[in-house]
C-alpha cells in the first residue's frame, strides 16, 4: 500500500546516504565474523540479504517480513508472500543457469533484499543496488570513530525484480531511474506506475488496476447494479483503484457512486463499525466496490457481522481479496456471494517439487530459511532460535508438505515470469552485442540500462502459465483476469468458484450465486442479453431524446485520470474517513435486489 509522501531524490542525497552506510559497515566489521561453510552463504556484511555470485547480477526485493511496530522496521516473517516469492526467484535463476539455450555460458547471480513491507525501509535497502554506479571520493569522509570510510567493492546490479507493494515499487523506482536500472515488478498494480514519464524504467508482469477497474465495472453492469458505494484502504493501491473505477463509471454512465469511503492507515478502535454504519446510510447502495488490503477486508467483514448486517452488502473485491482464505475465515456467512477478481494465473508444479525438497542442509543460501523453518514447523533451532518460547526442538528432518500445510503462494508464477523476462532481454542483448560469442563479451562488461530496457519492452515468450509475457509502451502486462464468487453449497461448505473471466471483455460461464432472483433459472445467451439491454431498447423507442451516445475513452485516458489528483481525493481530505458524496446520483432510482439467495446461470456469453 502506498504512502502519500513522494520524495524527490538526487544523486547527491544518495551519495551522502551511502557514506553513512559505509561507516556503519565499518563498525560492523569490527565485530567477530561468522564462519560459514557454504560459498554461497552470505558473509557478515551480507547478513541482511541473499547473495549469489554470477556473471550478471539481478537485484530482488521481497516482503520477507511484515512492517514492524513501535519504531521497529521489521515485524514477523511472511512465509508465503515473503519466502515463497523469494524462493521462486532463486528457482527461476537455477532453471535459467541450467538452460543451454538461454544465456548460454552466462551465469545469473542475485542480490536479494528484504523490504519489510515498508517503502522507506525498502528505499534504504535499495541503495545497495546503486553503489557500484556512483563515483565516490571518500577522502574527506570520516566515521564516528574518526576512521576513514572503507568502501567494499559492491555488486553491480543490472536490473531489479520487485517490489511487491505499489508504494514500495514507487519509492524504489524513483531512485533506480536516476541510475537507469530497469525494474520488473511481480505484484505492483497501482495505475500511477503506468506513467512512463515518471516511472520510465519500471515494468510489470501483472496488469495495472486500470484494467481491473474496467473488469469490476463490467461485473457490476452485468449484475444490473446501478447504485454502488466504494471502499478503499488509505494509500496508493486502494485510492488509485477506486479513482480508476469512479472515472470509468462516469465515462461509461449507467452506474452511480452513492459514496466513497476510505479506511485510515492507522484505524482507531471502533473505526470499522463506523465505516459499515456509514455505508448503511445509503441503504439502497448495497453493492460495495472494495480496493482494500487483506487485513482491512477481514475487519470490514467482521464489522458487518458484528452489526447484524450479514446478507445486506453485495461485496465486489479487487485482487487483494482474490481467492484468499484469511479474510473470510469464521466470517463465511457475511462474505457469501462476494464477487472477486484475480489476475489469471496457474500453479507451477515444478516449483512445488522444488520447494518441498528444500531443507536446512541444502538451502543455506537463503539467510531467512532457518527462521521460516521454525515458523513453519513450530519448533526452535538451538539456543539462538527465533522462537525462544517454543518447547519443541527442530530435528532438521521435518519436511515441507508432509509435516506442515503447504499451498503455493499466488504470485509465484509472476515472480518467475519477471525473472525470465529479464533473462530473455539479456539474451537478446547478448545475441546483438556479442554475435554468438560464448560468455560475456567486452561490449556487455558494462550493460547500458536504457538499452536493456528497450530489450525488456520487446520480449515476447510463453511464461510459466503458458500465456504470453509481453509489455506495452508503458511497461504494463495485458489484462487477463479470473472472476470468482465465494459460495456456500447445500452441505454448508464455503469455497471460491470461478464464474468467468475477463480479457478486454467479460465472459460469465458458470452459476452465479445472486440475490436478485427468488427462483433458480437457466437463461440462454439471447434471453440474458435481452434482459440486460431491454432498458436501452425502451429508451430508444419511448424516450429517444435520452439516447445520447457516450464519449468513448482510451486506456491512456483511464491511466491519466487514475494518476491525477481528482475531485474524489480532494474531498477525501475534507470529510471523515475520506467520505465523498457524488452529485451524479441524486434522484437515482436504485436497482435493489431482494435478500433471498439463489443461483442464475449465464450460458457462456460475453458481456
Amino acid at each position: 500500500m502506498a504512502e502519500d509522501w513522494k520524495p524527490t531524490i538526487s544523486r547527491c542525497c544518495v551519495l551522502s546516504l551511502l557514506m553513512l552506510k559505509s561507516c556503519w559497515l565499518l563498525g560492523s566489521a569490527s565485530q567477530k565474523p561468522t564462519t560459514l561453510v557454504d560459498s554461497q552463504h552470505p558473509t557478515q556484511e551480507y547478513a541482511h540479504s541473499v547473495r549469489l555470485d554470477g556473471d550478471i547480477i539481478l537485484g530482488g526485493l521481497f516482503p520477507v517480513h511484515a512492517r514492524g511496530e513501535r519504531g521497529v522496521p521489521c515485524g514477523e516473517l511472511k512465509k508465503e508472500k515473503g519466502i515463497h516469492r523469494l524462493e521462486a526467484m532463486l528457482f527461476a535463476i537455477d532453471l535459467i543457469n541450467k538452460d543451454p539455450d538461454l544465456l548460454p555460458n552466462v551465469t545469473l547471480g542475485a542480490r536479494i533484499l528484504d523490504t519489510c513491507s515498508r517503502d522507506t525501509y525498502a528505499l534504504e535497502q535499495s541503495l545497495t543496488f546503486v553503489q557500484a554506479l556512483i563515483e565516490r571520493d571518500g577522502s574527506d569522509v570520516r566515521c564516528a570513530n574518526g576512521e576513514p570510510a572503507i568502501f567494499a567493492k559492491p555488486d553491480k546490479v543490472v536490473g531489479v525484480i520487485g517490489a511487491s507493494a505499489s508504494s514500495v515499487s514507487i519509492m524504489v523506482a524513483n531512485i533506480l531511474r536516476l541510475f537507469k536500472i530497469p525494474q520488473i515488478s511481480y505484484a505492483s498494480t497501482a495505475p500511477e506506475l503506468s506513467d512512463n514519464t515518471r516511472y520510465d524504467f519500471f515494468s510489470r508482469v501483472v496488469p495495472p488496476d486500470s484494467y481491473q477497474a474496467q473488469a469490476m465495472l463490467d461485473v457490476v453492469t452485468a449484475m444490473g447494479w446501478n447504485y454502488v458505494s466504494t471502499l478503499a484502504s488509505e494509500g496508493n493501491y486502494g485510492e488509485s483503484g477506486v479513482e480508476a473505477f469512479v472515472q470509468i463509471s462516469r465515462e461509461f454512465g449507467g452506474v452511480c457512486i452513492a459514496q466513497s469511503l476510505k479506511i485510515p492507515r492507522e484505524p482507531r478502535p471502533g473505526e470499522f463499525d463506523k465505516i459499515v454504519l456509514r455505508l448503511l446510510e445509503t441503504s439502497n447502495a448495497r453493492a460495495v466496490i472494495m480496493f482494500a488490503n487483506e487485513d482491512d477486508i477481514r475487519r470490514i467483514l467482521h464489522a458487518a457481522k458484528h452489526n447484524n448486517l450479514t446478507g445486506h452488502f453485495l461485496w465486489v473485491g479487487s485482487d487483494s481479496w482474490g481467492s484468499k482464505i484469511s479474510p473470510v475465515v469464521q466470517q463465511e456467512q457475511v462474505a457469501e456471494g462476494a464477487i472477486t477478481i484475480l489476475p489469471k494465473r496457474t500453479s507451477v508444479d515444478a516449483f512445488d517439487r522444488y520447494f518441498k525438497s528444500r531443507s536446512l542442509s541444502n538451502n543455506r543460501r537463503n539467510v531467512w530459511f532457518a527462521e521460516f523453518w521454525e515458523e513453519n514447523f513450530g519448533c526452535k533451532l538451538g539456543m539462538h532460535g527465533k522462537r525462544p518460547g517454543s518447547p519443541k526442538k527442530c530435528t532438521g528432518l521435518e519436511k515441507v508438505g508432509r509435516d506442515s500445510n503447504y499451498e503455493q503462494e499466488g504470485k509465484v508464477q509472476f515472480v518467475m515470469d519477471a525473472v525470465y523476462a529479464m533473462a530473455h532481454a539479456l539474451h537478446h542483448m547478448h545475441h546483438e552485442l556479442c554475435a554468438g560469442q560464448p560468455g560475456l563479451c567486452p561490449q556487455m562488461a558494462n550493460i547500458d540500462g536504457k538499452e536493456l530496457l528497450a530489450h525488456i519492452r520487446a520480449v515476447n515468450f510463453n511464461g510459466s502459465a503458458g500465456t504470453p509475457v509481453t509489455f506495452n509502451e508503458n511497461g504494463d502486462a495485458p489484462g487477463r483476469y479470473d472472476i470468482f464468487q465465494y459460495q456456500i453449497n447445500n452441505m454448508s461448505t464455503a469455497e471460491y468458484k470461478v464464474i468467468g473471466h475477463w480479457t478486454n471483455q467479460l465472459h460469465l460461464n458458470m452459476y452465479i450465486q445472486t440475490a436478485t432472483l427468488t427462483v433458480s433459472l437457466s437463461l440462454s445467451a439471447s434471453v440474458s442479453l435481452g434482459m440486460l439491454y431491454m432498458p436501452k431498447v425502451y429508451i430508444i423507442i419511448f424516450h429517444p431524446e435520452q439516447n445520447v451516445p457516450k464519449r468513448k475513452r482510451s486506456f491512456k485516458a483511464i491511466v491519466t485520470a487514475a494518476t491525477m489528483t481528482t475531485k474524489l481525493s480532494q474531498l477525501a481530505a475534507e470529510r471523515p474517513n475520506g467520505e465523498v458524496k457524488t452529485e451524479l446520483c441524486e434522484g437515482v432510482e436504485a436497482s435493489v435486489p431482494p435478500t433471498k439467495t439463489t443461483y442464475i446461470s449465464y450460458t457462456n456469453h460475453a458481456m
